[in-house]
């Protein structure tokens, strides 16, 4: 008898060499995997170092598990926002599209009430000659809002943005305001359409409105457009002979005298105080009289009532030209007449910007703001306060003014306007009678 065929070999004693360390034989020849503990006794590992690395195993597969969910949760993510985003966008071109579909409509439907062929100036002229003391109506004002085309931007300043603009060809001015004045806008707006205030030396008014353009509101207000632009600028550019500047500085005082002066009749105008006078707040039209504009600031008083009417708006007046009462904060804002006197002090100095470009004996001075030469260009309460209120000083008058006699009436009046005391300060009323004066000594054949 074979004993090697009969023979089973114990588990134990059966290693297969020559497979490889740790294989075993099972009873029908098949190999098995190495028992964990055996496997380990072979290699010299304990069972702690084993279990040890059974568990960085653990580990690692699950830090390709937690991989592989912070890369799909990433995918998700991105592609929502993708999403997100294209649906944003498609909504707001559908929503500009439909906008753009409505206004179409609007401008057809609009045409019902201004006929093509209307002028402004006409438009005008026959909402007044009509009774309307208001100016033209909501509807109309809205229709040649929307109608308007915006040409070129003009002007920025604190409040917003001037552009040119053109409404069926014709020039228009167009005073955008920021959303955050909107006080301001609305303050203009209803003293334009204030009864009686309409006058040849106030900017003429032609429509307020509110229009939206999807997110993004507008406040507008559109006006007679003047190329020369304003005093301010007309002066850097232009000098003067005497009869241009009795012409703007009468023009101006006109406008402001028709602003100051309260008309009781069947339709009541109150008096008015600007509140914001300076060069840069009067235009100068074509033929080289002045308007005065930005009636934002502007106070009104009815003297049946006593009521003084004070925008509620936080704006203030340019420091420049601030009255003494107003930079010591001494002004009375109980009575009108303080608001009236300020504003003749401001108007003093604009008379002395006007006449340093008039030329006399072949001299003339070039275009400074009043208090150039004693503060910067955008001078502090403080600093205003030190050289007005304090110091008392005023903008200091040629020496050649002395050789021309309109010249030196000139300097008389400023000097009087801009007085320190209110009560010793001239009218407007007084300043335009001399003024006018002045100008018929010049049309005189005799007068030098």
């Amino acid at each position: 008898m074979d004993i090697r065929r009969d023979y089973i070999p114990d588990m134990e004693d059966s290693q297969c060499k020559g497979m490889g360390i740790g294989n075993s034989i099972t009873s029908a020849g098949c190999i098995m995997p190495p028992d964990p503990v055996c496997f380990a006794s072979q290699l010299g590992l304990s069972s702690a170092q084993m279990e040890a690395k059974r568990k960085f195993k653990e580990q690692v597969e699950f830090a390709d598990e937690s991989i592989q969910h912070k890369a799909i949760l990433i995918s998700v993510t991105v592609c929502s926002f993708l999403l997100i985003l294209l649906i944003l966008f498609w909504f707001f071109r559908y929503t500009r599209r439909k906008a753009r579909h409505h206004h179409s409509i609007r401008l057809h439907q609009d045409e019902i009430y201004i006929p093509p062929e209307e002028r402004l100036k006409d438009f005008i002229e026959q909402s007044q000659n009509s009774g309307s003391r208001l100016g033209l109506s909501p509807l109309v004002q809205r229709t040649i809002a929307r109608q308007v085309e915006m040409v070129q931007q003009i002007g920025k300043g604190r409040y917003g943005e001037v552009w040119m603009a053109k409404w069926r060809g014709e020039k228009v001015a167009v005073k955008l305001f920021s959303s955050t004045e909107e006080a301001s806008w609305s303050r203009e707006k209803e003293i334009y359409l204030t009864v009686l205030v309409r006058h040849e030396n106030i900017l003429g008014f032609i429509a307020g409105d509110i229009k939206g353009t999807g997110s993004l509101t507008q406040l507008c207000l559109i006006t007679d457009y003047h190329e020369n632009g304003s005093l301010y600028d007309y002066l850097q550019s232009t000098t003067l002979d005497t009869k241009a500047m009795l012409k703007l500085a009468y023009s101006s005082v006109s406008g402001l005298c028709h602003l100051h002066t309260e008309i009781l009749s069947t339709e009541t105008k109150p008096a008015i105080a600007h509140r914001d006078l300076k060069s840069k707040n009067i235009l100068v039209k074509e033929n080289g009289a002045c308007c005065i504009a930005d009636l934002g600031l502007a106070v009104k008083f009815v003297s049946v009532t006593s009521k003084i009417d004070v925008p509620a708006n936080t704006r203030v007046g340019t420091k420049r030209y601030m009255a003494p009462e107003v930079l010591d904060e001494t002004l009375d804002h109980n009575h009108f007449y303080s608001y009236i006197a300020a504003d003749m002090y401001s108007f003093g100095l604009i008379l002395w910007e006007i006449a340093r470009r008039c030329v006399s004996g072949g001299i003339v001075e070039e275009y400074q703001l009043p208090y150039y030469d004693l503060v910067p260009s955008d001078p502090s309460f403080e600093a205003m306060r030190e050289i007005v209120c304090i110091q008392k000083l005023r903008p200091s008058v040629p020496d050649r003014w002395n050789s021309d006699e309109c010249l030196r009436r000139m300097g008389r009046l400023m000097i009087e306007c801009w007085a320190h005391k209110p009560s010793c300060r001239l009218t407007a009323l007084r300043v335009k009678k001399t003024l006018a004066k002045m100008s018929e000594s010049q049309d005189t054949p005799n007068s030098n």
